[in-house]
C-alpha cells in the first residue's frame, strides 16, 4: 500500500475516533513505520538501517538513472551472524569443523563410500579451511571456520517507488545443518534490500547503464558486508549454539541466486553463461572454457 493511501486510511480512522475525544493511534504513515522500527522483539540489536548512494559526476543532460539517489536498506550482518551462532535451538544441529563422512556398504568395505550431507561435509569447506590456516598459521590455528551463505532473488517487493526496484538479500551460515535452514527456524535471515534501477528500454544495451547497474549491485553488497571483514582476517570470539565460546573466522562461502541475479553478479549479457565462455547459441556445448575468480581452469 502506498504512503498516501496509508495516510488517507489513517484520516478516516481518526475521524471515527473524534467522537471519543481521540485522533487515532497513528498520525501518519511515518508514525507507523517509526513504531515498527522501534520494536525490539525479533530485532536482537540488528535494526534496519539505510544508506544512500548516487553518481558523483552528473552531466546536464544525464539520463534519469544517473540523477537519482538510491536508498539501500540493510541490517548489520555481524550482529545477525552472532545471533544465529548463539541460538541454543541449533545445538546438536551445527558442525564446528569440516568433516569427511564415509558409509561402509558391507563388512568387507574398508574405506566406504563418501557421504555428502551438510555444507561442512563438502570439499569446499575443507579446502578453504586449509587455505585460511596456511595464510596465518599462528593466529588462525584452532579457529572455527564459519562460511557465510548469501542469497537473492528477483522478487520485486516494492510498490510506488518509480524507477527503482528492491530485491531482498538473505544470509545464513554453513555451520548449521541443511534441515535447520529448510525448517524456517531463523537460520536464514533477510539482511538487505538491494536497489535495482530500471529505466527506458533504450538504455538496455547502453554500456554505461549496464556498468552502473553492476557497480550499484556489487557496491551495495560490499558495503552491507563490511562489518564482517575484521573477522575474516583475525578470529573473533563468539558464543556457539552449544554454549561454548570459540574463536571464529568468517569466509564468503557461496551465493545462491537464480539466473537473473547471476547475470547481475557476473556482469554478463542476458542468455550468456555466468560460468564459462560457451556461446548463447550453444550454451551446452563443449567449446567453452570454465572461468572463475579471474583464473582460467582447464
Amino acid at each position: 500500500m502506498s504512503q498516501g493511501n496509508i495516510n488517507y486510511l489513517l484520516e478516516l480512522w481518526g475521524f471515527s475516533h473524534m467522537k471519543h475525544g481521540s485522533s487515532g493511534l497513528f498520525e501518519s504513515y511515518k508514525h507507523i513505520y517509526d513504531t515498527i522500527d522501534a520494536i525490539e522483539e525479533g530485532n536482537s540489536d540488528a535494526p534496519w538501517q539505510c544508506f544512500k548512494t548516487s553518481v558523483d559526476e552528473i552531466e546536464e543532460d544525464a539520463p534519469n538513472w544517473k540523477q537519482q539517489e538510491y536508498e539501500i536498506w540493510y541490517r548489520n550482518p555481524e550482529v545477525v551472524v552472532r545471533n544465529i551462532l548463539a541460538n541454543p535451538d541449533f545445538d546438536n544441529e551445527f558442525d564446528a569443523a569440516p568433516y569427511v563422512e564415509s558409509a561402509k556398504t558391507n563388512k568387507d568395505d574398508k574405506d566406504g563410500q563418501r557421504r555428502w550431507a551438510d555444507f561442512m561435509s563438502a570439499n569446499y569447506a575443507w579446502h578453504h579451511s586449509d587455505m585460511i590456516y596456511e595464510e596465518d598459521p599462528v593466529n588462525n590455528d584452532g579457529a572455527m571456520y564459519v562460511p557465510i551463505i548469501l542469497g537473492s532473488d528477483k522478487t520485486t517487493i516494492s510498490v510506488g517507488t518509480g524507477d527503482i526496484e528492491y530485491h531482498p538479500l538473505y544470509l545464513s551460515i554453513g555451520t548449521v545443518h541443511n534441515s535447520v535452514r529448510c525448517a524456517h527456524r531463523n537460520a536464514v535471515v533477510p539482511i538487505g534490500f538491494l536497489a535495482i534501477t530500471k529505466d527506458d528500454r533504450k538504455y538496455d544495451n547502453d554500456p554505461n547503464f549496464c556498468r552502473f547497474k553492476r557497480q550499484l549491485y556489487h557496491s551495495s553488497i560490499s558495503a552491507i558486508l563490511s562489518t564482517l571483514k575484521p573477522a575474516m582476517k583475525t578470529p573473533a570470539i563468539y558464543r556457539c549454539p552449544d554454549g561454548h565460546f570459540r574463536r571464529i573466522i568468517f569466509d564468503l562461502g557461496t551465493f545462491i541466486a537464480d539466473y537473473p541475479e547471476q547475470v547481475m553478479l557476473a556482469g554478463i549479457l542476458q542468455n550468456w553463461c555466468p560460468h564459462c565462455t560457451s556461446l548463447p547459441t550453444d550454451i551446452d556445448g563443449s567449446g567453452g572454457v570454465v572461468v572463475r575468480s579471474g583464473r582460467v581452469l582447464g
